[in-house]
């Protein structure tokens, strides 16, 4: 990491923070000394993983904030929580993703995968965009996947009532954040404010807990380690080369192009409207 990379004084929250890339990308970050406020489920988890990532980073500037991202109410009381904290969010990094074998439902009675993998980043970032403009030049981080590559969006079946599998369904919930990461960039055109998303490679993390023995095998042997998956998300939230490029995905440090269906304007438009919908927003 280049020594311009200095993050003192910046503040990143990133959600998912207390496992896989999250982890990881809370380490590097607390290395160039950011200080990283981590968004976690369960707290004895986030409590571990605080301690890990000061004692890998040596830096003590580490807050956990605990929020179910599968409830509405958990993700406003987060951003007022962290509003009542804090000034500033120079980075935010939607991170937090589920791949369920089964169809569930959340309290908010929507399905799971849509609920956690994009609305759960479009309302947080939503609720947080006042300070994140005022604390400008600051960047949002989508964690996609290359997995959105073969989604199709069917907007008369969002909830994946008629059709649903755990990678299928959360092949098109990452695609739904890839139009929420262009049309969010369209939106904050001239606010200094800049939004990109990243593949950061097949990972071996607790994505898929719920399949099987082989599936999980198969991870372990030919998976990337989070480290390696945290290299392309920490460079986007801190190198100086990334300074004002916006509406992007990127996959190991370099532009890339996305699927084709992810550049379709209409149809990120009307997912936009549909989560504003489903946020109430």
């Amino acid at each position: 990491m280049p020594e311009e990379s200095n993050m003192d004084g910046q503040i990143v929250m990133i959600t998912g923070a207390n496992s896989g890339i999250g982890k990881a990308t809370a380490i590097g970050l607390a290395k160039l000394g950011a200080t990283i406020v981590m968004v976690c489920r369960n707290p004895e988890r986030g409590e571990s993983a605080a301690k890990d990532i000061k004692e890998a980073s040596n830096n003590l500037n580490i807050d956990l904030l605990i929020a179910d991202l599968s409830s509405q109410e958990d993700i406003r009381n987060l951003a007022k929580n962290f509003k009542s904290k804090y000034r500033n969010l120079h980075v935010l990094i939607n991170n937090a993703g589920i791949v369920p074998k089964k169809r569930q439902t959340t309290v908010d009675g929507l399905e799971l995968q849509l609920a956690v993998n994009h609305l759960a980043p479009f309302l947080l970032t939503n609720l947080l965009l006042d300070i994140i403009k005022a604390s400008a030049p600051a960047r949002i981080i989508n964690i996609s996947s290359g997995l959105h590559y073969r989604a199709k969006i069917n907007f008369d079946d969002l909830q994946s009532e008629k059709k649903y599998g755990g990678f299928y369904t959360y092949d098109r919930s990452k695609l739904a954040l890839m139009f929420f990461t262009y049309e969010l960039a369209r939106r904050l055109e001239g606010t200094g404010v800049t939004v990109n998303a990243v593949h950061p490679g097949i990972i071996k993390t607790r994505l898929g807990r719920d399949f099987n023995w082989f599936m999980r095998g198969f991870t372990k042997i030919f998976f990337k380690s989070p480290k390696k998956g945290a290299e392309t998300p920490i460079y986007l939230a801190s190198s100086p080369e990334i300074e004002g490029i916006t509406g992007k995905y990127f996959a190991n440090k370099k532009e890339k192009k996305s699927s084709e269906a992810s550049y379709n304007e209409d149809a990120a438009k009307q997912m936009w409207e549909i989560s504003a919908e489903l946020t109430k927003l």
